[in-house]
C-alpha cells in the first residue's frame, strides 16, 4: 500500500519519515537562500572568503566569530577598503552566522564603537558610476557598427537599457515574450527585480524615440531581424564570426558593453582632437548601472517630476533617486547664481 493510500493515522516507516524529513530540510534550506538575490550571495560568498582567509592568517576561528576579531578585521583594512564595501562585509560575516543557526553580536560593545568611529572617519559616501547621460549616450551609440551584428546588439541593448531606466539583471532578464509592440512604442514585462523580489511583476512602457539613430524600438527590432531570435532569451552572446549563442547574456555582460563602447567614444574624440571630451570617457568610470543612473540624471534635469521618473525607474524610495536628482539640478534654482558675484 503506498503512502497515500495508508489508512489516516497509520504509522508510517522511519525511513521513509527520515527522508522526508531530509527533503524538507534541504528545500527549507534552499527558500532560506533564495531569500536574498543572486547577487547579493554571490558578493557575500566573496567577502566571507576573504574574512576566513584573514581569520586563517592569524590562526583565529571565523565561525562562530568573537564580535571583537570582527572589529580588528574591520580596522585591518579600514582606509583600504570603502565604507560601503566594509559594511557589506559585516553583512556577509552576519549572514553566514545566521545561516549556519549561529549568534553573532553586531551591536557588542566594542565592535559597535570600532564601526562608529571608522564611518565617522573614512565617511560613508558612496562613488557611484557616473551616468551616461543623454549626450553621452548618443556618443555611444554612434560607435556601434551597424554592419556587424555585435553593432546591432549593443546599439539596441544600449538604448532599451537606458530608455526602459533598467537594472542589468532586468535588461538581460528579458525573453522575447516579454516584448510586446504597440503603437506607441514597446511595452516590457519585468519579472522579479531588485524591488520585487517576490516576483509580482511590472510592465514599463519606451515610446519611440525622436531620431532615428537613437530610437530604442527601431533598435530592438533590428536586433531581432538580424539575429534570426524568435522566442526565449532577448539578448544573446554573439562571436565574432556573427554567430548567435542560445544562452542569455549575464548581468556582467551589460558593463562590458558599456566600457566596450566607452573605450570606442574615448578613441574617436582623440582622433577628433578633443581631448576634454576624451577625458569624460575613461572606461574605468562606467559601468553597467550607467545606463540607469544616465536616464535618471537626464531626466530630472530636463524637469521630470520625482514622481514622474520614479514611475518609470519603479523605485520605491524618494530617498533613493535624490543623489541622481541632486547631480542633475545642482546648477538649476542655485542661490549662488542670483547675489550677483
Amino acid at each position: 500500500m503506498s503512502a497515500l493510500a495508508a489508512p489516516i493515522g497509520a504509522p508510517r516507516p522511519a525511513t521513509e519519515l527520515a527522508a522526508e524529513v531530509a527533503a524538507i530540510e534541504r528545500r527549507t534550506a534552499e527558500y532560506a537562500e533564495r531569500a536574498r538575490a543572486a547577487n547579493t550571495r554571490r558578493a557575500y560568498r566573496a567577502d566571507w572568503a576573504h574574512f576566513a582567509a584573514w581569520c586563517a592568517t592569524y590562526g583565529a576561528e571565523p565561525l562562530p566569530a568573537d564580535p571583537r576579531l570582527v572589529a580588528r578585521y574591520l580596522v585591518a583594512h579600514a582606509g583600504a577598503l570603502r565604507v560601503v564595501t566594509l559594511q557589506r562585509r559585516l553583512s556577509a560575516i552576519q549572514y553566514v552566522h545566521r545561516h549556519a543557526g549561529l549568534d553573532f553580536d553586531a551591536r557588542q560593545r566594542d565592535l559597535r564603537e570600532v564601526w562608529r568611529g571608522i564611518r565617522r572617519t573614512h565617511g560613508t559616501a558612496s562613488r557611484g558610476k557616473a551616468p551616461t547621460v543623454t549626450e553621452e549616450l548618443r556618443a555611444l551609440v554612434a560607435t556601434c557598427d551597424p554592419t556587424r551584428l555585435l553593432g546591432v546588439r549593443d546599439r539596441a541593448l544600449l538604448l532599451l537599457g537606458f530608455a526602459g531606466c533598467l537594472r542589468r539583471s532586468e535588461l538581460v532578464g528579458l525573453d522575447v515574450a516579454d516584448v510586446a509592440r504597440h503603437a506607441d512604442g514597446l511595452v516590457l514585462a519585468l519579472g522579479r527585480s531588485k524591488t520585487d523580489q517576490e516576483g509580482a511583476g511590472a510592465e514599463k512602457g519606451v515610446p519611440h524615440g525622436v531620431r532615428a539613430e537613437t530610437c530604442p524600438v527601431r533598435a530592438l527590432e533590428q536586433w531581432l531581424a538580424a539575429s534570426g531570435v524568435r522566442e526565449g532569451p532577448l539578448f544573446r552572446a554573439v562571436s565574432r564570426h556573427g554567430h548567435v549563442g542560445a544562452a542569455r547574456l549575464s548581468d556582467r555582460a551589460v558593463a562590458r558593453v558599456v566600457k566596450h563602447a566607452v573605450a570606442a567614444a574615448r578613441t574617436r574624440a582623440l582622433a577628433a582632437g578633443n581631448v576634454a571630451l576624451a577625458a569624460t570617457f575613461d572606461p574605468a568610470r562606467y559601468a553597467g548601472h550607467s545606463l540607469r543612473a544616465g536616464f535618471i540624471t537626464s531626466a530630472a534635469a530636463a524637469g521630470v517630476s520625482t514622481l514622474d521618473i520614479m514611475r518609470h525607474s519603479l523605485h520605491t524610495r524618494e530617498e533613493t533617486l535624490r543623489k541622481y536628482v541632486r547631480h542633475a539640478t545642482v546648477f538649476r534654482q542655485n542661490a549662488a547664481a542670483r547675489v550677483g558675484l
